[in-house]
């Protein structure tokens, strides 16, 4: 029932987005035009506008879990993977103005860090998507890397004005590839007798970071392996 109902205002409140934001006035008028009563309203998004955003973000995952189960990403090199599934999530937006609003929302210190845990959300989904495996702090590090390469490919793709996109892609491609660069210059360093060395003792202690036992949708949370 109360999903029923969120999904009802969410989409009744996104023609209000554009001029409004994820605030009340959009939400009143969305709970009007949906025509719930507003104590319903309010069981269902006890936040106003804001669990609805949430929600937007987070429907915008699932088209883009759905759109990569629906490709044959087996051919494809590993980068290629991870920019058929940036684009993809952006190709999931119906309005990018509803982003930008919500960009505006979350970077406000009080919602920032629910912000950061959607990014989050994001890479999460897209790593477990493909197959990612890692227990390990490799976990946290591709999650963390793949948030940042996203958050920055959704600023430039909002001013991007290129025939389908096409600088946005050249842009992801450029990010990947510095990402690349950066895990090449990791093992490298993890070769490299003397280095290896002196890290011994830091490389040992995060080797005892462990993946959550169950992927969670918020936060960056994790434990210690046991003696």
């Amino acid at each position: 029932m109360a999903q029923d109902v969120k999904s009802r205002l969410l989409a009744a409140i996104k023609p209000h987005v554009a001029f409004d934001g994820w605030g009340p006035e959009a939400f009143a008028a969305a709970v009007q035009e949906a025509e719930i009563a507003p104590e319903l309203a309010r069981a269902a998004c006890p936040r106003g506008a804001i669990d609805l955003a949430v929600a937007y973000h987070e429907a915008g995952d699932a088209a883009m879990v759905a759109a990569l189960d629906a490709m044959d990403l087996d051919e494809m090199r590993f980068r290629d993977r991870i920019a058929a599934a940036v684009m993809a999530r952006l190709e999931a937006v119906d309005d990018p103005e509803l982003v930008r609003r919500g960009m505006t929302l979350f970077a406000l210190p009080h919602h920032a860090a629910e912000g950061a845990a959607l990014i989050w959300g994001t890479a999460d989904r897209i790593w477990t998507t493909l197959g990612d495996s890692s227990r390990d702090v490799n976990w946290y590090t591709k999650r963390a890397t793949l948030s940042g390469v996203y958050s920055s490919t959704v600023l430039y793709w909002l001013g991007d004005h290129s025939a389908d996109h096409a600088d946005t892609r050249a842009f992801l491609d450029r990010r990947i590839e510095d990402v690349m660069r950066f895990e090449k210059l990791k093992a490298g360093l993890r070769d490299n007798a003397l280095l290896s060395g002196l890290m011994a003792g830091p490389l040992k202690l995060l080797d005892r970071v462990r993946a959550p036992e169950i992927t969670p949708r918020t936060g960056m949370p994790g434990r210690w392996k046991g003696h």
